[in-house]
């Protein structure tokens, strides 16, 4: 099995809401004094929710998304910064 897996694009919508859940899970971590990087790379790794604070529901929030629409946004908004 050579081939290359192709995932499908996400649509802009799911973009946008991804990137504000993302947001709202930084913000929350933050006020509640974690390291919102730390967290939120344990929670991509892991897929453990108690990486996320449910402080402002962010728990429920990031749990709205799958890991990898998750990592995505994030590499798309790194990218292109370049």
């Amino acid at each position: 099995m050579n081939y290359t897996m192709k995932l499908d694009e996400v649509q802009k919508e799911q973009i946008n809401e991804a990137e504000e859940i993302i947001k709202s899970v930084y913000k929350a971590l933050k006020e509640k004094g974690y390291n919102p990087i730390n967290q939120l790379v344990g929670y991509i790794l892991s897929g453990d929710p108690t990486y996320i604070t449910s402080h402002n529901n962010a728990r429920s929030l990031i749990r709205k998304l799958e890991r990898d629409e998750l990592l995505e946004e994030i590499l798309n908004t790194y990218l292109e910064k370049e």
